[in-house]
């Protein structure tokens, strides 16, 4: 039986970062969710040149006060549309949270823990550390995410067990600060090099998912692999230059 350790609500002191590519069936209740706990200050969706209705759905609820969107004219990718939300960016913690259904938004408390009680500077939500629920999907994206974690702790030092997680959240200032670079879904393994460069303090926290399948919508695909395992090489390796 998993001990579940009691997690104090935090004020609104977090910023989530949104990016959107062709959500329409989802984009509404995830932002629903997202505004569902309490300790969300604001939302940054940034719709990445969406050709089905979501963008005509954003619009449809733009109204809110805490929501800022974001229209790029140009499908540019995952790490583009993070790198425009981060100058609107307000809260004190800054979490990245993808568009679609598979990470949950009520689990934004047990994530901030360790930030809120000073013991962590960055902290990533494991799909593959964790008591919570996970949907069964494909063996190979298992066996690639484990092969990329491992190529990265390599090189990084950084004994992770989850590198690819989209739940990465962080104090806001640190995250503006790495300089990021990628467009696409290399934007995972980029900032995971470069807060490796640094003396911060980097917790892991278990987290539940509920992956989808390609039918659903899933979009990461063998080439994004193989742009990580790239990605792993240039910031960690050849790129010092742009090493923070």
């Amino acid at each position: 039986m998993v001990r579940r350790k009691n997690i104090k609500k935090p004020p609104p002191c977090l910023s989530v970062v949104m990016p959107v590519f062709n959500e329409e069936t989802t984009i509404k209740e995830i932002i629903s969710k997202v505004f569902s706990q309490d300790c969300v200050k604001d939302l940054i969706v940034v719709d990445d040149a969406s050709t089905d209705k979501t963008k005509s759905i954003l619009k449809s609820i733009s109204n809110n006060s805490k929501l800022k969107i974001i229209y790029h004219e140009k499908n540019l990718g995952k790490g583009a549309a993070i790198r425009s939300a981060l100058s609107f960016t307000t809260g004190k913690f800054t979490i990245i949270q993808d568009a679609d259904l598979e990470y949950d938004p009520s689990e934004y408390s047990k994530l901030l823990d360790p930030l809120i009680n000073n013991q962590a500077d960055i902290v990533f939500g494991s799909r593959f550390q964790s008591g919570e629920q996970r949907r069964v999907l494909y063996f190979w994206h298992y066996i690639g995410n484990r092969v990329l974690t491992t190529f990265s702790n390599i090189f990084t030092n950084v004994n992770l067990t989850d590198m690819e997680t989209c739940f990465k959240v962080m104090r806001t200032e640190i995250l503006q600060s790495l300089d990021l670079r990628e467009n696409g879904f290399g934007i995972e393994p980029e900032i995971t090099a470069k807060i490796s460069k640094r003396n911060f303090r980097i917790y892991e926290v278990g987290i539940s998912y509920f992956g989808r399948t390609y039918l659903d919508g899933k979009k990461i695909t063998w080439r994004d692999g193989f742009r990580a395992l790239y990605c792993i090489v240039k910031y960690n390796i050849f790129r010092k230059d742009l090493q923070i």
